[in-house]
This record gives structure tokens, sequence and C-alpha cells, in this order.
């Protein structure tokens, strides 16, 4: 199968929509397909990748908010682009302006919506959850729920990268045909490569003795990520334990956070670590990963810290809560920093040994990316095969 993504969140300096989609075009030339990217850029060209797929970059401005990403500003382009790439799949997840172009393409590929996220679930219950609860703001954003309706009767197939983001459509009265949950690369992650020396060392650099409790707090420092709650709740919690938090990460919050840890003698805040398995050795040598978000539909870093061996703390919503099973994981009642803080207590009161002896089993469950890759084209050939011979594709929403 060709399937071509018009993808309007690709960019040279992105960050996980470039790095999934890198990973993915690799994984399905191993299993012997194309995928080729449609991406608006600042010259028309095509960059093609070693071992399979290409990126083909159509001329566009940049996004005046971000100046890392452009956007389409008009059909003609791309519609230019599937005509002369004849795909058998035509794949989009942005809800703006290649939602329609796909759309009203007059190509016979089948058009599938993936969605990634959910704009509602970003912003406006985040900025509105100080006066209203979540369902209220889907209630208010109602008009958003028709607008993507409106849209998806274009396409063939409306489809979530996992469970948590299936239910929210589907509780606002959108029909997903199927949930494809997306994975991570294993090579990386492994509970064996857990070192009590550096678990030590770092313990030390929070102030704290070996049988401390070492959280890590693991991500981009923005809000939606809600790291200004998980900081309260552990400091709440150290208040019973010797328990210390190392934020890794970078973002547009971080002087907010600094000022927020400035007297906190047990958390610190890390630049980003971008030597894999020196990243690798510090998530396993850690004693749980905490969480803060309750708005992102794939829990890739939960994904990643299990794969590690990690126990887990994090919200009873979103994508985090769909991997926390209680053998080894504690949730808290969403945007609730007492709750959040009980939930860390409640970690460090259990046998340690058995929470991890639970970790490391569940490691072993970690989806893979090429998990995920062969998943989604078995999907689509069944999607292919249903059109040539009228048979019903089998819904396969909630797949692990």
């Amino acid at each position: 199968m060709r399937i071509v993504d018009v993808n309007e969140f690709y960019s040279p300096t992105g960050g996980g929509v470039r790095t999934y989609l890198d990973r993915k075009m690799g994984l399905m030339a191993d299993l012997g397909h194309e995928l080729i990217v449609v991406a608006p850029g600042a010259e028309n060209a095509v960059e093609e990748r070693p071992g399979g797929g290409a990126i083909h970059w159509i001329k566009a401005p940049p996004l005046l908010l971000d100046r890392n990403y452009r956007i389409f500003v008009k059909d003609e382009p791309v519609w230019a682009a599937l005509d002369r790439l004849k795909p058998d799949i035509v794949e989009n997840s942005s809800p703006w302006l290649p939602a329609w172009t796909v759309g009203r393409w007059q190509g016979d590929a089948l058009k599938v919506y993936f969605a990634h996220g959910d704009l509602v679930g970003t912003y406006p219950q985040r900025w509105l959850d100080n006066v209203a609860t979540p369902l209220q703001v889907e209630q208010a954003f109602g008009w958003y729920t028709k607008y993507m309706a409106r849209f998806l009767a274009h396409y063939d197939a409306f489809v979530t990268n996992g469970p948590a983001l299936a239910k929210r459509f589907e509780r606002r009265g959108l029909k997903v045909d199927a949930s494809v949950p997306l994975g991570i690369d294993r090579g990386w992650f492994s509970p064996d490569l857990r070192d009590e020396k550096l678990r030590v060392s770092l313990l030390a650099q929070l102030g704290l003795p070996p049988e401390g409790h070492l959280l890590l707090g693991l991500g981009r420092q923005h809000k939606e990520k809600r790291w200004p709650l998980v900081i309260e709740a552990v400091e709440a919690a150290a208040n019973d334990l010797p328990v210390g938090l190392m934020l890794l990460g970078d973002g547009p919050q971080r002087a907010q956070l600094e000022a927020l840890i400035a007297d906190s003698p047990h958390i610190r805040i890390f630049r980003p670590v971008y030597d894999r398995l020196r990243l690798s050795r510090i998530i396993a040598s850690c004693d749980a990963l905490i969480h803060g978000s309750d708005a992102e539909p794939f829990g890739l870093v939960a994904w990643e810290a299990l794969a590690s061996g990690l126990p887990l703390i994090g919200p009873d919503e979103g994508g985090f809560a769909e991997i926390a099973e209680p053998p080894f994981a504690e949730t808290y009642a969403a945007r609730d920093t007492l709750s959040a803080a009980d939930a860390i207590r409640r970690l460090f009161a259990r046998d340690q040994t058995i929470l991890r002896h639970a970790a490391r089993v569940g490691a072993a469950k970690v989806r893979s990316d090429a998990d995920h890759a062969a998943a989604l084209m078995d999907y689509y050939a069944g999607l292919l095969a249903a059109r040539r011979g009228g048979a019903v594709v089998e819904d396969i929403s909630g797949a692990a």
C-alpha cells in the first residue's frame, strides 16, 4: 500500500509528530508499504528517505504564533500532489483547512481522519477548569463537534490513536471507526537499565539519603502538563515522606516552575537529556513516574516509564488512566492536588519489591511502535478489501 499523510504538523524543527512519522516511514517500509508525507515547507521540494518513504514539501507561509511550523492556505497544490502520488490511503490529522482539502479531493483513494489529539481537551477545558467542569466545556463547545461531523462526512474512516481519545469523541456523539493505539521504540527502555549508584547520586542532588523516594516528572514544561499541581502534591507528601522530585525537560513554563520550587529543598529542574541511553538509565533508576496531564490522549511518557520498570502515579482521566493498572500504579482525581499527594503516600506505603515486580511484568506487555504500524496496516488492508468486496470492516476500537 501507498499511504500519503497530508500533515500540517510535520516540520523540520518539530517534535513528537516528526519523530512519530520519521520512525513510521521505516517501520512501514519494513512491512512492504510506503509512507509519503505531504507537508507545508519553505520551498517546493522532495526529500527521499533512505530505506523508504519521502517528504513532499509544498511551499506555504509560516504560522504566525509559532514559526517552527507552516500552514496550508490553498487546496490546489495539495490536490496536485495527491493526483501525482496516486495513494491507496490518504491520512489527515488537522481539523482545519487540510481536513476539507483532503475531504474535497476527487481522487479514488480511501480517506482516513486519524486523530492524534483533542483541541477541546487541550485548550478550552484547561483554560476554563477553574470555572467549569470538563463536561460543561464540552457542551459549550458543541459547535466544534458539529464542525468535525461536517468534514468527517467526507471520510471513509475516523481513527484515533488510542481508546482514551475514542471515548472522548464518542461521548460527544461522533462515530469512531477504529482505535489503533500508538507504541514506543521498545529498544531503548528496559528495567535492566536500573542503576542503584545512579539512583543514590540523583537522590543526593535532591538532598535526600539513599532510603529516600525518587520521583520523576518527565516532559515539556507547558501548562497542559500541570507541573504546578505535581510540585504542590510532592511538597505536601514531603511533609510525611522523604520524597524528592526531579523534573526533566524544558519549555515555556520553565521560569514559572523555577520560581515555584525556589524554596523547595527536594525538588529540582534539570535540562533535557538528549543521550538516549543515558536518559533510559535515568528513567529506570527512579522509583516512580508522576504525571499531571489529564488532556493527553496517549500516555507516551507513561508507557516509556513502564517499559523501564517504573511504577506510575497520575490522573484518573486521559491517556494515562488507560495505562495505570492497580498492581503497578496509583491514580488520583484529575486536577486535584490533595488527591495527588495522597496517591504519592499510597504508592510508597506499598511493598516496593512487590510493586516493582508488578511494574516489570507490566513492562513486558508495553506495545511497540512496530506493533502499532502493523495493526494500522492490517486495518487499512481491511478497509481496501471491504471496498473491493462490499464487506464490513471489523471495528477494532479499544485494541491494545
